[in-house]
């Protein structure tokens, strides 16, 4: 055991410099930084490719760290790569000038995409600061673009893990199916106060409320993308985070989720089942719902306890739970979840399942799937080939009598006296809905008004809804249990000490990137007792030529000088 730095071998550092050069992140930033006076200083791509060997080894986003790295850790050949000079890191004083060099490389980068720079060394008046707080929220063109650059940014890191997890198999069976939630990024500096007329050092930080905690969380919120596997299959697949987008807490929700969601559709990922808590279900439907629906997903979403139950009507079919039904459905199957609180939606009793699951026959049929438009067409349940219920303004056709079998449950299930019958109230026997008067009905996006954020595709409190619904939510922890556990811990702001919405956002970013990379290879280990293979950076333009496993960081290859 010494107290000397570590050595790195160099290629775990060409490996990460290789990933950022293929995400294409660089060019982004890079792109802000072209036509800005002043000298060069050090390249962005020395900065960031030392904070994600901190990360990876230490588990902080800080420049303390990146710094040590650097300087410390890295071999003259991977600092020569990286655009270190060899007298840089020579003696006392060129180490703690190449120290100012890292801090000012990142501070040019973080202004540069900075919507609203300002003074973040003292905490300002609150006027003051809700001038620059409020340039990331208007309508301004160029606050838009710089917003923009910057989520571009934060997704091609993200993206190019995706890539890489599919080069190695990770995700070979994987459906489409995504659970997206949003955790609490604390921030390390203190609330605004009213009482002093004092902001906080971070002015674009908020109150996050988290389900099941008392106490808010002064900070940011993290909108994270999970690939999850809401369906057995017989392949296993790593659950990476598919993408995030930082921002003020309770805010574009919705829009938030489809960023999200946008660029998995631009790399032909399939798209399955989209699980949701009622965060995003609150969402405007034209934000969230109808967008999601457009990208090709179907929801699963949970609600409030006082959007439980009848939820509204179209063209005479009655919304409950989320699912079109029969107009004329038994009030106690349709009031069976009304204002049904959240411990007994968690755990109904015998009685509720009963009712949830009777009111199966009564929901109106899939006719037709969405078409381009995204328009589908159901029809009423006591019609087709298959009807579900008995009605009697859908005659049933005369056929000839036929012998069944008893022992059979398929012929006796299908038998109209197996089947529940509807029964129409004296007040409604006069003027029948469309949906009573047609076969079909066709709803088109935007038609279901403000209930279009209540429609899902599976029946709420279902079985089939809970092996999805659940099931998604679950992996949505566990993967939130991974970016805040030992090794990387997203929701501690001492891992990611830098000030601004710009340098969190990239400091997570590369968190989270790290995570995926540890994922993957912990699922390359788990099903194919290796590493992850160096022929998934093989798309890569800087390839290490030095293709041994990369070692642990307090360990020096043997005959090593200390």
């Amino acid at each position: 055991m010494t107290d000397a730095p570590a050595r790195i071998p160099d290629s775990k550092v060409f490996q990460l410099a290789a990933l950022l050069d293929g995400s294409g992140a660089l060019d982004l930033i890079n792109g802000e930084l072209s036509g800005r006076p002043g000298p060069a200083g050090l390249a962005p791509r020395t900065v960031l490719t030392g904070l994600l060997l901190s990360v990876h080894y230490t588990g902080k986003a800080t420049l303390a760290e990146a710094w040590r790295i650097l300087t410390f850790s890295l071999s003259p050949t991977a600092q020569g790569r990286l655009g270190i000079k060899p007298g840089e890191t020579a003696g006392p004083r060129a180490r703690l000038a190449l120290s100012r060099r890292v801090y000012r490389a990142f501070d040019r980068v973080t202004t540069a995409l900075d919507v609203a720079r300002c003074d973040r060394r003292r905490r300002l008046p609150l006027d003051e600061a809700a001038t620059f707080a409020a340039a990331w929220e208007d309508n301004d063109p160029e606050h838009m673009r710089k917003r923009a650059v910057l989520q571009q940014i934060c997704t091609a890191l993200i993206t190019n893990t995706i890539r890489i997890a599919r080069r190695c198999g990770a995700l070979k069976h994987w459906r489409g199916d995504v659970g997206i939630d949003a955790t609490a990024l604390a921030s390390w500096h203190k609330p605004p106060s009213t009482k002093r007329n004092l902001a906080s050092v971070d002015l674009t930080a908020g109150w996050h409320f988290s389900g099941g905690s008392n106490e808010p969380t002064f900070g940011l919120s993290g909108h994270l993308a999970l690939a999850a596997a809401s369906r057995p299959h017989s392949g296993r697949d790593a659950q990476i985070a598919l993408g995030l987008v930082v921002d003020y807490p309770g805010v574009r929700t919705g829009p938030n989720a489809i960023t999200l969601l946008t660029p998995l559709t631009r790399l032909q990922l399939p798209a399955g089942t989209l699980a949701v808590d009622r965060l995003y279900t609150d969402a405007r439907p034209e934000t969230f719902a109808l967008p999601a629906r457009k990208l090709g997903y179907r929801l699963a979403l949970d609600y409030k306890q006082d959007q439980r139950g009848i939820q509204g009507s179209h063209r005479g079919a009655v919304m409950i739970d989320g699912t079109l039904t029969c107009p004329h459905v038994p009030p106690a199957l349709a009031n069976a979840t009304h204002r049904l609180d959240d411990k007994t939606a968690r755990r109904p009793d015998d009685l509720t399942k009963t009712q949830i699951n009777n009111r199966k026959p009564y929901f109106l049929h899939l006719k037709q799937g969405p078409d381009e438009g995204g328009a589908i067409r159901l029809a009423c349940p006591a019609t087709g080939t298959s009807p579900t219920v008995n009605c009697p303004r859908r005659p049933p056709a005369r056929t000839p009598p036929r012998t069944i079998d008893l022992t059979d449950p398929r012929q006796t299930q299908a038998h109209p006296a197996a089947r529940p019958t509807v029964t129409i109230p004296p007040h409604a026997a006069g003027s029948p809905p469309d949906i009573c008067r047609q076969h079909s009905i066709t709803i088109h996006p935007g038609d279901l008004g403000t209930m279009d954020k209540f429609r899902q595709d599976l029946p709420y409190l279902t079985d089939t809804w809970r092996d999805t619904f659940k099931v998604v939510r679950a992996q949505n922890e566990g993967i939130n249990g991974i970016l805040k556990g030992h090794k990387v811990d997203i929701s501690e702001p001492k891992n990611r000490l830098a000030h601004g919405r710009v340098a969190q956002t990239l400091l997570v970013t590369l968190m989270i990137t790290i995570a995926n990379l540890a994922i993957l290879d912990a699922f390359c280990q788990t099903t194919r007792g290796e590493h992850l293979p160096a022929t998934a950076y093989e798309e890569l333009p800087l390839t290490p030529p030095d293709r041994s496993a990369a070692r642990p960081i307090g360990r020096l290859p043997p005959g090593t000088p200390r």
